[in-house]
């Protein structure tokens, strides 16, 4: 049987659209950590300070509009009494900051460009007096929420922070 040139159309367009979708699918985005957090020390000994840098990511192909963040202890950190510090600066790409006694609260200045990265330091100081030794860690936690694609899609989580151990010199 001969084919028409309306089937041969047909069979072309056909596969000519296959090719176009798989041609336009998206790229796959880089698995981009939203939040990457160091600690300048792993130990501190009491009467020292230890700075938090946090490095937030755009891994959105919109800018980033509102990041909203909070630095708490840990359950274990709250729990051991004898353990003193408080947060007493921060710096960086801020633009409001609150540094509470055991925790803090910052808001990056936006917006942030699609893939790139905004950095803030919280710094926190090991009271004197402050418990040491075998078990004296002090740990965070840190919720991060922010809004892009013009306010319309928002990310959020919980992720740990590096903290450090508390060592009696």
């Amino acid at each position: 049987m001969r084919r028409t040139y309306v089937s041969r159309f047909g069979i072309t367009a056909i596969l000519a659209l296959v090719i176009g979708l798989l041609l336009s699918a998206a790229p796959a985005q880089a698995d981009t950590p939203l939040l990457a957090v160091s600690s300048d020390k792993a130990t501190a000994p009491p009467g020292s300070s230890v700075t938090l840098t946090l490095a937030l990511t755009n891994p959105h192909d919109t800018p980033v509009q509102f990041v909203y963040q909070s630095i708490q202890p840990t359950y274990g950190t709250t729990q051991n009494t004898g353990l003193k510090y408080a947060f007493s600066s921060c710096g960086g790409n801020v633009s409001a900051c609150d540094t509470g006694a055991t925790s803090g609260v910052v808001h990056h200045t936006v917006p942030v460009a699609a893939g790139a990265t905004t950095t803030v330091t919280l710094t926190y100081e090991i009271a004197a007096d402050s418990a040491c030794g075998s078990g004296a860690r002090i740990d965070f936690y840190t919720y991060i929420y922010d809004e892009y694609a013009a306010g319309t899609a928002t990310d959020s989580g919980i992720l740990d922070v590096p903290g450090n151990e508390v060592t009696c010199s």
